[in-house]
């Protein structure tokens, strides 16, 4: 397992590479614009589906929930816009937020899609452009000087096919340990997309072929496998965007991972690394 932290030349990865993009649909757009323009060919595997989950109820209380709180988390740029949709009726959430409230979120995509909904990029936090990882552990070297003992803090996320709020909780534990009301939502439904007899004869076309597979969330990852308990990963070329997804794939018998550092830059060289 390679941590990939070389630069990126000017020569691109071979025009013939082979790049499955297993994000969502909603995602996988702009990530198969960027990889096309390095050179690279690209097939779109959504292995997670994301649908519509708040109630017009469940909106109302979400809303309430928004206006006691002094931080509101995303975890994602879906959070922000099946949130953002789903509260369209309740506009005073978004007024407190840009009035009072910080805003916390991972990477620039999701700051991207709070810019989208108004929210000024001085009244969101993320980690530092020159962190190693996009995650909570970056993040709350950020935010935790604003923790207070007694404050609010709302987390928005996704939810697994029962409904159950899904996510790590790292943050949460931190945010407790100081004394913190934490509350969450879960604004969309992640599901699993059931592959058919066909696109799993290609998962093993593409894998003999050698084409490199991008992760960007376990639950995709552990998607395929549970999907393709037959297969041999032995030979199988991963690029994942977190440590914590390596070592689940090289349990899973992956032997050529590499990790991707944030930015398209690093995930191309990463690419290269392994075609």
């Amino acid at each position: 397992m390679r941590n990939e932290a070389m630069s990126l030349n000017q020569e691109k990865p071979h025009s013939m590479t082979q790049v499955i993009v297993t994000r969502p649909e909603q995602d996988a757009t702009s990530w198969m614009t960027q990889l096309r323009e390095g050179g690279l060919e690209t097939i779109s595997l959504p292995l997670l589906t994301l649908s519509d989950l708040m109630s017009s109820e469940d909106a109302a209380k979400a809303s309430q929930m928004a206006l006691k709180s002094q931080a509101m988390m995303f975890v994602s740029a879906n959070a922000v816009r099946f949130f953002a949709a789903a509260l369209a009726h309740q506009p005073h959430w978004l007024d407190h937020v840009k009035r009072n409230a910080r805003v916390w979120c991972t990477g620039p995509g999701t700051a991207a899609a709070l810019n989208a909904q108004g929210i000024p990029s001085h009244q969101i936090d993320q980690p530092a452009a020159s962190a190693t990882q996009l995650d909570s552990e970056a993040l709350w070297e950020v935010v935790s000087t604003q923790v207070k003992a007694g404050m609010h803090v709302m987390f928005i996320r996704g939810a697994d096919e029962s409904g159950a709020i899904a996510g790590r909780d790292w943050l949460v534990q931190q945010l407790e340990s100081q004394q913190v009301e934490v509350s969450a939502v879960a604004a969309y439904r992640r599901r699993g997309t059931v592959l058919t007899a066909s696109q799993i004869n290609h998962v093993r076309t593409w894998t003999q072929a050698g084409a490199i597979w991008l992760f960007s969330s376990s639950a995709a990852l552990e998607n395929l496998i549970v999907q393709c308990p037959d297969m041999d990963w032995s030979q199988a070329k991963a690029v994942v965007t977190h440590p914590r997804m390596a070592l689940l794939a090289q349990k899973e018998g992956w032997q050529h991972i590499s990790i991707a550092p944030p930015g398209i830059r690093s995930m191309l060289a990463s690419i290269k690394s392994l075609a």
